[in-house]
């Protein structure tokens, strides 16, 4: 916000400059303004003389003391412009500027920190597409948390999004997984059974089995056909998904059948027009796709010799389907096994005619239980897995969503089981929160001594001048930025850094200044802060997802 204001005159002293002979146009937009990195270097700092320079052949320091010179008289923004280094100009933004802050922060409330830059883009985010063959593990809870954070941080920004699960309820797992629940079925009859050397060993396909006995007794016990058990094994599973991901707060608007793919032709249709475009070729009694053709080191199995389709297949054909939607932008949410079959299928895109720079690949890290610095297995089910659930169980549905937030994507996870459930400032979920539920203690404690809001835009905010108080709405003023930035560059991380940042940063003011004094001018510009600050810290809560407790 502030640092658009910056960008704008910035841009103004550029066109002057030009007019006036100075430097020539062919700079414009080259230049940025940015956070500088080092403390001391100004609110913000610009490299404008550095690109002029270049276009100009001029000495850069010549070109950032004349800039610095025209901006120096705009004392309602600048307190001062310097210029350090090679030619850098840094800002150093009126204390008044930021505490002009507070009554757009008060006014906008709810709708700060959103804006309209995906000016209603389409974009559809596919994650999670776990197949129907057991609960939900931690590695597919990552992917449903990652991918559903960047939906709802798209969405702030204006963006018009869909969310999708994929799935195959066919092949050979699923077939395996008939097979297991069957000879469940079968061992809980009394009858002898032999179970599938790679079967599905969870508890849950026990309960999925006493379902069955339950509703058909022993009637199945000769259905050698293992359809009705893997159908049961389906809806049961698909029910304890479901539950998941709404217990996570995650709703999808479509749910996508690859099986469909087969039955409505489009796996036929998509190798036809590979053949007829030369991309499909045999060899082996196998179909190929002529990879090589788009500067991959060999070409790529589509069909094997046995007539069963290959996983790029399938994979290629639905990403056609995506585009034929319609969708501005498709973002997929992957594990970071899927990365060798990722160059594939975009291949299979350009193949088909469109745009693979339109699809975007998300491919996250695994994750790790750790308790005591010790990697741990917490499974009840007794299957080779942790559930998301079971994790949810142990420390909470906002920690579940807060500390898979916490690291890049592509970064790998270990979720620390000890921290996740300490109820102190250690635990960054807490610590956060924490700090919103202070500030609504304040608040309340206002109230309680009679301090009214309505007084509010009477408030002398000038009286703000601590700089613990002007550097929490330096943070502050940033919010909307970086949202912007987390939505596009699909970074949720990026917003619990800043969450962190400013709890940390309040917790110090805290500490350091009372909020209700004896002085009250003081307090109620203070308490000012503390609403503007509670708004903002709820904001970025609510938008990824997590509460804002008013107590704890």
């Amino acid at each position: 916000m502030i640092r658009l204001q910056v960008k704008s005159v910035l841009d103004s002293c550029f066109l002057q400059g030009v007019s006036e002979g100075l430097w020539s146009g062919a700079g414009r937009e080259k230049y940025t303004v940015e956070l500088p990195k080092h403390e001391g270097q100004g609110d913000y700092s610009s490299n404008i003389a550095l690109v002029l320079a270049g276009v100009e052949k001029q000495n850069p320091r010549i070109i950032a003391a004349r800039i610095a010179e025209k901006l120096t008289s705009d004392t309602e923004l600048f307190d001062r412009v310097e210029i350090a280094g090679p030619g850098f100009v840094n800002f150093f933004i009126n204390s008044d500027v930021w505490r002009g802050l507070i009554p757009t922060i008060m006014a906008k409330g709810s709708r700060y920190g959103k804006s309209e830059i995906g000016s209603g883009r389409k974009v559809m985010v596919e994650f999670v597409s776990a197949n129907p063959t057991g609960p939900l593990s931690i590695g597919h809870g990552r992917q449903a948390i990652l991918g559903d954070s960047i939906a709802r941080l798209l969405e702030t920004t204006g963006h018009d999004v869909y969310r999708e699960y994929y799935y195959n309820d066919a092949g050979r797992q699923m077939r395996v997984l008939g097979e297991s629940t069957r000879a469940r079925y079968l061992e809980l009859l009394g009858e002898k059974s032999e179970f599938p050397e790679d079967g599905y060993q969870g508890e849950y396909i026990v309960e999925i089995s006493q379902s069955l006995v339950d509703e058909k007794g022993d009637s199945l016990k000769d259905h050698s056909d293992v359809t009705v058990f893997k159908a049961q094994a389906e809806k049961f599973i698909f029910q304890d998904i479901s539950a998941t991901l709404k217990r996570m707060g995650i709703v999808f608007d479509n749910y996508y059948n690859e099986r469909s793919l087969y039955e409505d032709g489009h796996i036929d249709d998509v190798v036809s027009q590979l053949r007829e475009k030369g991309y499909v070729y045999e060899k082996d009694n196998a179909v190929w796709f002529k990879t090589t053709a788009f500067g991959h080191d060999q070409d790529r199995v589509i069909i094997k010799s046995s007539g069963e389709p290959t996983y790029r297949l399938p994979d290629i054909a639905y990403h056609r389907e995506k585009f034929r939607r319609n969708f501005d932008w498709l973002i997929d949410i992957f594990g970071s096994d899927h990365i060798a079959t990722v160059p594939d299928v975009m291949a299979g895109v350009e193949a088909l005619g469109y745009d693979p720079a339109k699809v975007t690949v998300v491919l996250h890290q695994f994750v790790t239980l750790t308790r005591d610095g010790k990697q741990v297995k917490m499974s009840t089910r007794k299957a080779n897995f942790v559930t998301v659930d079971e994790l949810m169980d142990v420390v909470g549905v906002d920690a579940v969503r807060f500390f898979f937030m916490m690291r890049k994507a592509d970064s790998q996870m270990e979720f620390d089981l000890d921290l996740a459930t300490r109820q102190s400032q250690e635990n960054p979920v807490y610590y956060v929160q924490y700090g919103h539920a202070r500030l609504c203690s304040i608040l309340r404690q206002a109230a309680e001594r009679g301090i009214e809001r309505e007084l509010f835009d009477t408030i002398d905010i000038s009286l703000l001048g601590e700089p613990e108080e002007l550097g929490l709405l330096k943070t502050m003023s940033t919010f909307p930025t970086m949202i912007e930035n987390a939505a596009l560059e699909l970074a949720p991380h990026k917003t619990i850094f800043y969450l962190i940042e400013l709890a940390s940063q309040f917790h110090s003011y805290y500490n350091k200044h009372k909020v209700l004094t004896d002085n009250v001018a003081l307090t109620q510009a203070r308490l000012l802060l503390v609403e503007s600050l509670r708004i903002v810290v709820k904001n970025g809560l609510d938008i990824i997802g997590l509460t804002a407790p008013e107590k704890m």
